[in-house]
């Protein structure tokens, strides 16, 4: 199996900008697609954007598009979520995921996705 750390998480103001690092050891991470989720005081763990093993395919969720950029470099064994434009409901701790390609492609359910960091704090104020 993968094992995944996440880095780069910080307190920033609105409109700054912070980048997520996704640290993969164990299997090799170019077997897997990957996903960022994120997960708010109170409320459940949410999709924010996926990247498959390739880097070939990414989907995003609505609320982040054009300001989150997912992506990732196999040779280093690293996937990243580049962050810009942040906004106050931002804020959340935010997780990386890994799943092995499927027919399902690139879903937004946790259930699809077996293996966690242990997520990254990220606050931002107004």
């Amino acid at each position: 199996q993968v094992q995944l750390v996440e880095s780069g998480g910080g307190l920033v103001q609105a409109g700054g900008s912070l980048r997520l690092s996704c640290a993969a050891s164990g299997r090799t991470f170019s077997r897997y697609d990957m996903g960022w989720f994120r997960q708010a005081p109170g409320k459940e763990r949410e999709f924010v954007a996926a990247i498959s093993s390739s880097g070939g395919s990414i989907k995003y969720a609505d609320s982040v598009k054009g300001r989150l950029t997912i992506s990732r470099d196999n040779a280093k064994n690293t996937g990243y979520l580049q962050m810009n434009s942040l906004k106050p409901e931002d804020t959340a701790v935010y997780y990386c995921a890994a799943k092995l390609p499927s027919a399902l492609g690139l879903p937004a359910s946790t259930r699809n996705y077996p293996y966690w960091g242990q997520g990254t704090q990220v606050t931002v104020s107004s």
